[in-house]
């Protein structure tokens, strides 16, 4: 809620991935409307998924279940004192909770709480609009000038009208402008050097402590050892298009292909798009001996300076 909207109050909404902007004259009939229609479109989206990836199956093989309970549950009795010196430090670091817990969207399009140790400062939601610029999967292909607050590309403003005009949430916007601003959009926010990251948060997420919590995910079978990254609700809900919909089609996991996918010396961070199309790969391909692979090369993988 807004006292008035203005383009950088639909700028923070953006970045903090809301589903819309009202103003506080807005009618409070509208209002609740508005509030059904998001709830009911958050589930249509979720049950549509399902059904285009029901036929390709996603139910855990048995031999990947048995791993999973045999392997994780003798890893939470050897480290729970890890568990406990954890908690402790990141009590002692900054105010706030141990644990961090967020909805995340797994094999099947299923919807679950998926548990990690605090790693952001709790004011962090507040920081998420001057972070939003700096997200490395955003795509600068054009000249920061070409995006103009009123809907008008640099060459519209200067005379010409270089595309047609679209009518887009609800105001007018140049058709190249929108094209552009919809390329930039990356479904994973990712930043490099985050300040939302504490101290010790930074160690956790350099040595991927902070997501020893996520075995408890792995014994109530949410997801396996193995698998695709589970996704946050706003980058799942971007994946639903029938050409990258089929990662969802093989088992979430605390690892998975790209983690342990080396990149050559001096070419660029792994895009979005190359992500996507290894979790595809290994939703189509995923066997016993690919899963020894990934699990042995996870090892040297955290040793990489990029987190992962």
């Amino acid at each position: 809620m807004v006292d008035r909207l203005s383009q950088e109050g639909i700028d923070t909404a953006k970045a903090r991935h809301a589903d819309d902007i009202f103003s506080v004259r807005f009618d409070d009939g509208d209002l609740v409307t508005r509030i059904r229609y998001f709830k009911k479109r958050q589930w249509y989206v979720a049950n549509k998924a399902s059904q285009k990836i029901g036929s390709q199956g996603s139910k855990t093989p048995f031999w990947k279940r048995a791993i999973d309970v045999i392997t994780t549950g003798g890893a939470v009795i050897l480290l729970l004192p890890v568990f406990l010196l954890v908690a402790l430090l990141i009590r002692l670091d900054s105010k706030g909770p141990v644990f961090y817990k967020s909805k995340r969207v797994g094999s099947g399009y299923k919807i679950f709480d998926l548990y990690k140790f605090r790693t952001m400062r709790t004011d962090a939601d507040q920081l998420i609009r001057k972070m939003a610029a700096l997200s490395m999967y955003n795509k600068n292909t054009e000249p920061a000038q070409q995006i103009e607050s009123n809907g008008l590309c640099a060459d519209c403003l200067a005379g010409s009208r270089c595309k047609s005009l679209l009518f887009h949430d609800g105001k007018e916007i140049c058709e190249k402008l929108y094209h552009f601003q919809k390329d930039q959009k990356a479904a994973f926010m990712k930043f490099q050097n985050d300040p939302r990251i504490t101290r010790f948060g930074q160690f956790l997420r350099n040595s991927s402590l902070d997501e020893l919590p996520q075995l408890i995910n792995i014994l109530k079978g949410d997801m396996s050892l193995v698998g695709n990254r589970p996704l946050p609700l706003y980058e799942a809900e971007k994946m639903t298009t029938d050409d990258k919909i089929l990662r969802f089609a093989g088992p979430a996991g605390l690892t998975g292909l790209w983690q342990v996918t080396k990149r050559g010396k001096g070419k660029a961070d792994m895009s979005e798009e190359e992500r996507t199309q290894l979790d595809i790969t290994y939703a189509k391909e995923f066997s016993f001996k690919m899963d020894m692979q990934i699990i042995l090369k996870t090892f040297p993988a955290l040793l990489q300076s990029e987190n992962v």
